[in-house]
């Protein structure tokens, strides 16, 4: 394991984490537009993963252990301004499913968005927008029958699960800005 790497992975997720958290507490986050503070961020650590891709591969569980592979895929799931980049990681993600070299919903996450952002349907039900009220609702799915199934093989909880967690976020999320208004 390389743990230079693992470090490093894991401090850019941290700081990701961090003010994704801080936007979110102070009322800037869920915004209409791409918040500057969080795109910069992201691009930053997009730029370094794909060093670290080009020096060494995807960098999965034989690299850089649990952590830092979901460090890793956080960062690329947080690519959103550069989608090929985003679709090239999907593809680099499958084969590292196929080696059990990263978890199952680490591809389903970032294959979803990808989806999602070309407008097309999600496969797993990973990706959510807000409704006319605010609250989560999942952006359309490919054969939505048979979403449970196909989130259950790369260990995901149900759909219906999943929405009621994210509606509590946002209960939570309301109740910190009422308290703090």
């Amino acid at each position: 394991m390389n743990q230079n790497l693992v470090n490093e992975l894991v401090t850019m997720m941290k700081e990701d984490q961090r003010l994704l958290q801080q936007l979110f507490d102070s009322g800037e986050l869920p915004s209409e537009s791409y918040h500057p503070r969080m795109k910069a961020l992201h691009e930053h650590n997009a730029s370094r993963l794909k060093e670290i891709i080009s020096a060494h591969g995807w960098p999965g569980i034989s690299l850089v252990g649990e952590e830092g592979a979901k460090a890793a895929w956080l960062i690329a799931q947080h690519s959103v301004s550069d989608t090929e980049f985003m679709a090239k990681c999907v593809s680099l993600l499958e084969h590292a499913v196929a080696r059990e070299d990263v978890t199952g919903c680490q591809l389903a996450f970032l294959q979803d968005r990808v989806r999602t952002f070309a407008g097309e349907p999600q496969y797993y039900g990973t990706q959510f927008d807000v409704d006319e009220n605010g609250w989560p609702t999942p952006f359309p799915i490919e054969d939505s029958v048979t979403v449970n199934e196909r989130r259950t093989r790369l260990g995901l909880n149900s759909l219906e699960e999943r929405q009621e967690q994210m509606t509590e976020q946002e209960r939570k999320r309301r109740a910190n800005i009422e308290q703090t208004s």
